[in-house]
Order: structure tokens, then sequence, then C-alpha cells
């Protein structure tokens, strides 16, 4: 199965600590060898970037930043694991060398299963990823 990890944070951005990055560098080596992490990255500051909004049927472009961004998407991971528990599992490693490399760092690590489309093209979760 395929997962997504989302990292978010409502602390004002700051760049991860060396030692948090050499910590990450290896843990990605190990899970692109084992075949287990497909691609993964950091995000520019939200400044950078833009939102494409549909509201009340009218299309609009907002550049960053946004006023009302709580939480922002520091980077993500994708994953292919056998199941939910085993991706909570790698989560966990991963928000452990956080919270070993980065004192005072909050934030969140969301895992997400990815649908895959049925045979007749309709959006399926895989039942595994409810385990």
């Amino acid at each position: 199965m395929r997962f997504m990890y989302i990292v978010t944070s409502s602390q004002p951005p700051r760049p991860p600590t060396p030692a948090l990055m050499e910590a990450m560098g290896k843990l990605a080596d190990r899970e692109i060898k084992a075949g287990r992490m497909i691609d993964n990255g950091g995000l520019m500051p939200v400044a950078m970037g833009a939102q494409v909004r549909i509201t009340d049927g009218k299309l609009s472009v907002v550049d960053g930043p946004f006023v009302e961004t709580k939480e922002m998407i520091g980077g993500y991971a994708i994953f292919e694991l056998r199941d939910k528990e085993e991706a909570v599992a790698a989560a966990v490693e991963f928000m452990q060398l956080h919270r070993e490399h980065m004192p005072g760092w909050d934030g969140t690590c969301e895992v997400r299963a990815f649908a895959t489309a049925g045979a007749d093209g309709s959006c399926q979760v895989d039942a595994l990823a409810h385990s």
C-alpha cells in the first residue's frame, strides 16, 4: 500500500538543525535502499506559494502568505508499506528524530493511505488501510 506522510507545524518556520538533517538523511537512505520510500521533500515557505481557490463558483489565485494559515506543511514523504501499522511505526521513528534533534519543536506527521482506482474507475481505499 502506498502512504503519504504530511509534516505540519503551527510554530514559526525555522530550518532543521544540521543534526536533524543528518539523521533524516540516514533514515531516508535506508528506506530508499529497502524500496519502501518512493519520494520525499521539504517545501518552501507559504510566502513563496499560491492558492488556487473556488469560492461561490468563482476561481481565483491568491499569492502567499495566506492570512488564515494556522499550520504550515513543511514536507512530505511517500512510502510503499504493508499496512497502516507499518506506516504508523515508520512515522513514529521519523518524528522521534525531530524530538531528539530539534528540542522545543512541535509538529504533526499525518499518515494517509492513497486511494486506488477500482476496475470500474471508482475511487477505492484498500481495506488494509483501515486495519
